[in-house]
């Protein structure tokens, strides 16, 4: 049987601290680029080099430096591929406020039911003050979606023999655990976003009723920024000590630094109990 009992809160106050209070908010674990030794040419852009480190990738790409990162040659793709993390807040905010008072004013008119589709004398009817819960359910459902997609997608571990798995790896979130304090690529860029949401919005609109999925929808958007600015604040905040941030942040520190291959919850630890991808509680003690 799976536990979901949050382990005590014995963090890693050492490296909390030295993640938010070193020079720049960078942790001392990040490596000074060799560009003599190095494997890249860091002269260059890196996204088009990773691919022909084979073996070496995966080693190489955990192996965290403090420098920034530029993936293309062309400036506008550069600047596509970087954002600051309030236009996040900025531009999906807005989205969930208008998309929230739709879909609210659409189940108010009382005509949108559930099960409809096969059978008109038992499917259940949905008002409008089911909205508050069904928005709910869109941001527990975008939590498991955000863990299995950093866990299985952005960690995935590309064949050492093909180049354009290792370069999408990278692309996707290797850059990230290169230099997880390029304060420029710790948020998804809106338009590569919105690319993804309507993928998700389309499976929605396949699966349940137009408003009922857009309701859905809009709670799981909610929850996507909430995960945008709390990963940028486990980066570069200073959450106090012994408060809910502060316990992920050592969580999230554990995971750049040591953990890779667990710990992959970054808005909540929920989804690493059933999956099992817990960061040992041990490891926190030892260094307390």
């Amino acid at each position: 049987s799976f536990s979901f009992q949050s382990p005590p809160e014995v963090v890693d106050e050492k490296a909390v601290d030295a993640a938010a209070h070193t020079p720049k908010r960078m942790d001392p674990r990040c490596k000074t680029v060799d560009v003599e030794t190095d494997l890249v040419d860091w002269q260059k852009p890196l996204l088009w080099q990773v691919g022909y480190l084979g073996e070496k990738y995966d080693e190489w790409v955990h192996q965290p430096v403090d420098r920034p990162i530029r993936l293309f040659h062309s400036d506008i793709l550069e600047n596509l591929s970087k954002t600051a993390w309030y236009m996040v807040f900025m531009v999906w905010t807005p989205v969930v406020l208008y998309l929230s008072w739709v879909s609210y004013t659409s189940l108010a008119q009382g005509n949108t039911r559930l099960f409809s589709s096969f059978t008109t004398e038992y499917s259940i009817p949905v008002h409008k003050y089911h909205f508050p819960f069904i928005f709910l359910l869109g941001m527990f459902l975008w939590s498991l979606l955000e863990y299995l997609i950093h866990r299985f997608v952005f960690h995935m571990k590309p064949p050492a023999s093909n180049y354009y798995l290792i370069t999408l790896h990278f692309l996707l979130h290797g850059q990230h655990h290169k230099s997880p304090f390029d304060s420029s690529r710790l948020v998804f860029p809106p338009m590569p976003a919105s690319l993804v949401m309507g993928f998700f919005y389309g499976i929605l609109r396949l699966m349940l009723p137009e408003v009922l999925g857009l309701s859905v929808f809009v709670g799981g958007l909610c929850g996507y920024v909430i995960y945008d600015m709390m990963h940028y604040y486990l980066h570069y905040g200073s959450p106090k000590k012994g408060t809910y941030l502060y316990g992920l942040k050592a969580y999230h520190v554990k995971h750049h630094f040591e953990h890779h291959k667990s710990g992959f919850g970054i808005s909540t630890r929920f989804w690493d109990h059933p999956f099992r991808t817990l960061i040992p509680e041990e490891t926190f003690e030892k260094e307390d």
